[in-house]
């Protein structure tokens, strides 16, 4: 990749980037969305910019957007579909120093050409909603470069980030929730350290409500990362009761620990889970009061089964082929129109995930979702 494509994609927010060092994440106050206010770019001229600066690279696997058979449309011009993506983009830090990705080459991972990768793929399906995790390049990449897209933005980092054990790193890793400031308007953040026994631990969870600006309905949208690794099943499950919990005291007020309370406020919980779905914590979501269930079962012939994965590599410890990620949404007040398809193994490659087409060691997860009718707007 030459200098000058970095340059003209970068270099209208470069010099005050690199000016001054970055400030530790909690010294930076919840930005007001109404009033961002800086030059819009033309994101068309942005992902030209990408697609320039990968020119070296072998093209990225087409995706499909899958129709599900059976679910009808609940969109039309006044409810139009909510495009929301969910993906762990993988912490260049850990890419770069921790992971051990062994057949991936190391120039696959340089940063200086990744970021371009990853952007790439928010431009090509601009999610109005955009849910990341193993962020450790927010301030000084994705929310300059989202916010003159039009994105509000909201970080949150780990309290104790494995980056940070990195040397040369960009700061901690944590979750960013983006939103498109013309479909919604902020109504309440929370910035959660979710706890298991009632102890702290060291994942985290970004919980927004959202007001469509089309609609007029609320949204309350979630994204976390929970614990990773085999023998921690246990602490996840912990995290994610504690997580439920939360949304439900959110999104149903002070009558959330009833059983057949109604809440008012539909959700979108994305994540990488680190659970499979056999695992308890993916068990007590598809079970919850809460009344959410799991976007991607609708690509399987029956609805009912997950994708075979969402991430698919190979460690000094072997190979390792998993559903982990997850778009979870309230199945009463919202329907899902279609998905992002998942590739198959032919298009991910041998040497598997991340690579010169992927970016991450895991899947991109979209789905196009809207508002059902509530029975009062239809008498």
């Amino acid at each position: 990749m030459g200098g000058s494509n970095s340059s003209r994609l970068f270099g209208t927010m470069a010099q005050s980037l690199n000016s001054a060092p970055l400030a530790h994440p909690e010294t930076y106050p919840e930005e007001n969305p109404d009033q961002e206010e800086m030059a819009q770019m033309d994101p068309d001229q942005l992902l030209r910019e990408c697609e320039e600066a990968l020119l070296r690279r072998p093209a990225r696997p087409h995706r499909d957007l899958v129709y599900p058979s059976g679910t009808a449309p609940c969109g039309h011009k006044h409810n139009p579909s909510i495009r929301v993506m969910q993906w762990n983009i993988l912490a260049q830090a850990l890419g770069e120093g921790k992971d051990g990705f062994i057949r991936c080459p190391l120039e696959a991972l340089k940063w200086q050409e990744r970021k371009y990768l990853i952007l790439e793929e928010i431009l090509t399906y601009r999610p109005d909603i955009l849910c990341l995790q193993e962020v450790d390049h927010y301030y000084d990449t994705f929310q300059p470069i989202l916010a003159s897209l039009g994105y509000h933005g909201s970080f949150l980092a780990k309290p104790w980030s494995p980056c940070l054990d990195v040397e040369q790193n960009n700061g901690p890793d944590g979750c960013a929730l983006f939103y498109r400031r013309s479909r919604f308007s902020l109504q309440s953040t929370a910035h959660l350290r979710l706890s298991a026994m009632m102890l702290p631990t060291n994942q985290v969870a970004i919980v927004q409500t959202l007001h469509c600006r089309v609609t007029g309905r609320r949204l309350c949208v979630a994204v976390t990362h929970l614990k990773a690794r085999s023998g921690w099943e246990r602490l996840r499950s912990a995290q994610g009761a504690d997580l439920l919990q939360r949304l439900r005291s959110i999104t149903c007020g002070s009558g959330g620990q009833s059983e057949t309370v109604s809440c008012k406020d539909p959700l979108v919980v994305c994540g990488d889970f680190n659970a499979d779905p056999s695992e308890d914590v993916y068990r007590r979501f598809s079970s919850s009061p809460l009344g959410l269930d799991s976007a991607y079962k609708l690509l399987s012939s029956d609805g009912q089964t997950e994708p075979a994965y969402t991430t698919w590599k190979i460690r000094p410890s072997g190979e390792s082929c998993s559903t982990l990620d997850y778009i979870w949404y309230s199945q009463e007040a919202l329907g899902v129109e279609c998905l992002l398809d998942i590739p198959n193994e032919e298009q991910i490659g041998p040497d598997r995930l991340p690579s010169f087409h992927y970016p991450s060691d895991h899947l991109s997860l979209l789905c196009d979702i809207s508002f059902r009718e509530e029975p009062h707007r239809l008498m």
